[in-house]
Protein backbone atom coordinates (compact mmCIF):
# COMPACT_ATOMS: atom_id res chain seq x y z
CA UNK A 1 0.00 0.00 0.00
CA UNK A 2 0.98 3.73 -0.80
CA UNK A 3 3.10 4.76 2.29
CA UNK A 4 2.06 8.60 1.04
CA UNK A 5 -1.56 7.48 0.74
CA UNK A 6 -2.37 5.22 3.29
CA UNK A 7 -1.06 8.26 5.94
CA UNK A 8 -4.66 10.20 7.23
CA UNK A 9 -4.41 14.64 6.66
CA UNK A 10 -5.24 16.11 10.20
CA UNK A 11 -7.12 19.22 10.05
CA UNK A 12 -6.45 22.05 11.99
CA UNK A 13 -8.89 24.31 13.71
CA UNK A 14 -10.83 26.81 11.26
CA UNK A 15 -10.32 24.89 8.45
CA UNK A 16 -13.37 22.89 6.68
CA UNK A 17 -13.30 20.44 4.24
CA UNK A 18 -16.39 19.44 1.88
CA UNK A 19 -16.73 16.60 -0.84
CA UNK A 20 -19.63 17.23 -3.27
CA UNK A 21 -19.19 15.31 -6.98
CA UNK A 22 -15.76 14.28 -6.46
CA UNK A 23 -14.73 17.83 -5.69
CA UNK A 24 -12.87 18.92 -2.36
CA UNK A 25 -13.26 22.45 -1.53
CA UNK A 26 -10.88 23.16 1.50
CA UNK A 27 -11.75 26.59 2.93
CA UNK A 28 -9.71 28.66 5.84
CA UNK A 29 -7.96 31.73 7.24
CA UNK A 30 -5.37 31.93 3.86
CA UNK A 31 -8.68 31.02 1.83
CA UNK A 32 -10.08 28.43 -0.38
CA UNK A 33 -8.90 25.86 -2.52
CA UNK A 34 -10.85 23.18 -4.60
CA UNK A 35 -9.51 19.88 -6.14
CA UNK A 36 -11.32 17.33 -8.64
CA UNK A 37 -10.15 13.76 -7.31
CA UNK A 38 -10.79 10.47 -9.24
CA UNK A 39 -14.29 9.43 -8.76
CA UNK A 40 -12.65 5.73 -7.97
CA UNK A 41 -10.87 6.96 -4.59
CA UNK A 42 -13.15 6.71 -2.02
CA UNK A 43 -12.68 10.22 0.36
CA UNK A 44 -13.62 10.04 4.02
CA UNK A 45 -13.80 13.27 6.17
CA UNK A 46 -14.55 12.05 10.13
CA UNK A 47 -13.42 13.51 13.72
CA UNK A 48 -11.10 15.92 11.86
CA UNK A 49 -9.52 13.69 9.56
CA UNK A 50 -9.56 12.77 5.81
CA UNK A 51 -8.43 9.48 4.64
CA UNK A 52 -8.04 7.94 1.44
CA UNK A 53 -9.42 4.46 0.28
CA UNK A 54 -8.58 2.97 -3.43
CA UNK A 55 -10.60 -0.03 -4.64
CA UNK A 56 -8.00 -1.98 -6.17
CA UNK A 57 -4.14 -2.16 -6.25
CA UNK A 58 -3.64 -1.75 -9.77
CA UNK A 59 -1.05 0.94 -11.18
CA UNK A 60 -3.17 3.62 -11.95
CA UNK A 61 -5.05 3.31 -8.73
CA UNK A 62 -2.19 3.15 -6.33
CA UNK A 63 -0.63 6.50 -8.51
CA UNK A 64 -3.61 8.58 -7.94
CA UNK A 65 -4.03 7.17 -4.03
CA UNK A 66 -0.44 9.13 -3.47
CA UNK A 67 -1.02 12.00 -5.54
CA UNK A 68 -4.53 13.05 -4.74
CA UNK A 69 -3.88 12.20 -0.88
CA UNK A 70 -0.84 15.09 -1.51
CA UNK A 71 -2.59 17.37 -3.01
CA UNK A 72 -5.16 17.33 -0.27
CA UNK A 73 -2.57 17.66 2.31
CA UNK A 74 -0.98 20.45 0.30
CA UNK A 75 -4.22 22.53 0.10
CA UNK A 76 -5.14 21.81 3.78
CA UNK A 77 -1.95 23.50 4.92
CA UNK A 78 -2.08 26.03 2.15
CA UNK A 79 -5.60 27.73 3.64
CA UNK A 80 -4.08 27.03 7.44
CA UNK A 81 -0.72 28.53 7.09
CA UNK A 82 0.83 29.44 3.54
CA UNK A 83 3.49 28.76 1.50
CA UNK A 84 6.31 31.12 1.11
CA UNK A 85 9.34 31.58 -1.26
CA UNK A 86 12.06 33.74 -0.82
CA UNK A 87 13.77 34.29 -4.35
CA UNK A 88 17.05 36.37 -4.85
CA UNK A 89 19.02 38.14 -7.33
CA UNK A 90 22.27 38.10 -8.37
CA UNK A 91 24.08 40.69 -10.21
CA UNK A 92 25.35 43.92 -10.65
CA UNK A 93 22.52 46.62 -11.45
CA UNK A 94 19.78 43.60 -10.57
CA UNK A 95 16.92 45.14 -9.30
CA UNK A 96 13.26 44.57 -8.60
CA UNK A 97 10.02 46.45 -7.57
CA UNK A 98 6.57 45.88 -6.75
CA UNK A 99 3.78 48.19 -7.87
CA UNK A 100 0.26 46.44 -6.80
CA UNK A 101 0.30 42.80 -8.44
CA UNK A 102 3.10 44.25 -11.24
CA UNK A 103 6.50 42.77 -10.26
CA UNK A 104 9.54 45.15 -12.30
CA UNK A 105 12.40 43.72 -12.90
CA UNK A 106 16.16 44.88 -13.93
CA UNK A 107 17.93 42.14 -15.22
CA UNK A 108 20.63 43.03 -17.45
CA UNK A 109 18.92 43.54 -20.51
CA UNK A 110 18.41 47.12 -22.14
CA UNK A 111 14.89 46.61 -21.12
CA UNK A 112 12.61 45.93 -17.74
CA UNK A 113 10.55 43.26 -17.58
CA UNK A 114 7.11 43.72 -16.34
CA UNK A 115 4.96 40.47 -14.91
CA UNK A 116 1.65 40.53 -13.65
CA UNK A 117 1.12 38.24 -10.99
CA UNK A 118 -2.48 36.65 -10.29
CA UNK A 119 -4.49 37.61 -7.40
CA UNK A 120 -3.70 34.61 -5.37
CA UNK A 121 -0.40 35.27 -5.25
CA UNK A 122 1.26 38.21 -2.62
CA UNK A 123 4.61 40.08 -3.74
CA UNK A 124 6.79 42.23 -1.88
CA UNK A 125 10.55 43.31 -3.21
CA UNK A 126 13.34 44.09 -0.61
CA UNK A 127 16.25 45.80 -1.13
CA UNK A 128 18.85 46.51 1.29
CA UNK A 129 22.51 47.94 1.30
CA UNK A 130 25.26 45.70 0.02
CA UNK A 131 22.72 42.64 0.27
CA UNK A 132 21.53 41.44 -3.00
CA UNK A 133 17.50 42.17 -4.00
CA UNK A 134 14.85 39.72 -2.40
CA UNK A 135 11.38 38.64 -4.11
CA UNK A 136 8.91 37.18 -1.34
CA UNK A 137 6.31 35.10 -2.66
CA UNK A 138 3.29 34.44 -0.54
CA UNK A 139 0.23 32.56 -1.52
CA UNK A 140 -1.77 29.44 -0.30
CA UNK A 141 -2.02 27.53 -3.75
CA UNK A 142 1.31 25.45 -3.58
CA UNK A 143 0.89 24.66 -7.29
CA UNK A 144 0.57 28.35 -8.41
CA UNK A 145 3.13 30.03 -6.22
CA UNK A 146 5.92 26.74 -7.46
CA UNK A 147 4.36 28.04 -10.87
CA UNK A 148 5.18 31.60 -10.54
CA UNK A 149 8.40 30.99 -8.80
CA UNK A 150 9.55 29.01 -12.22
CA UNK A 151 8.26 31.51 -14.28
CA UNK A 152 10.09 34.56 -12.54
CA UNK A 153 13.08 32.35 -12.20
CA UNK A 154 13.27 31.54 -15.87
CA UNK A 155 13.97 35.08 -16.75
CA UNK A 156 17.12 34.92 -15.61
CA UNK A 157 19.05 31.51 -14.19
CA UNK A 158 21.40 31.25 -12.38
CA UNK A 159 24.88 30.59 -14.18
CA UNK A 160 27.97 28.56 -13.37
CA UNK A 161 31.03 30.57 -13.73
CA UNK A 162 29.82 33.60 -11.84
CA UNK A 163 26.59 32.53 -10.56
CA UNK A 164 24.92 35.13 -11.43
CA UNK A 165 20.69 35.32 -12.01
CA UNK A 166 17.62 34.69 -10.37
CA UNK A 167 18.05 31.45 -7.72
CA UNK A 168 15.86 30.52 -4.37
CA UNK A 169 17.67 31.75 -0.79
CA UNK A 170 19.51 29.05 0.34
CA UNK A 171 19.87 27.48 -2.83
CA UNK A 172 23.60 26.14 -3.90
CA UNK A 173 24.79 26.79 -7.72
CA UNK A 174 27.10 24.47 -8.75
CA UNK A 175 30.19 26.53 -9.77
CA UNK A 176 32.46 25.85 -12.73
CA UNK A 177 36.05 27.43 -13.37
CA UNK A 178 36.64 28.99 -16.33
CA UNK A 179 39.17 29.16 -19.43
CA UNK A 180 42.26 28.93 -17.35
CA UNK A 181 41.68 25.54 -15.63
CA UNK A 182 41.18 23.88 -18.76
CA UNK A 183 43.96 25.12 -21.41
CA UNK A 184 47.56 23.68 -20.25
Amino acid sequence: MSRIGKAPIEIPAGVTVKVENNVVTVKGPKGELAQSINPDLELKVEDGVITLARPTDNREHRAQHGLYRALINNMVVGVSTGYRKEMELVGVGYRASTEGQVLELSLGFSHAIYIKLPAEVKVEAKTERNKNPLIILESADKQLLGQVCAKIRSLRKPEPYKGKGIKFVGEIIRRKSGKSAGAK
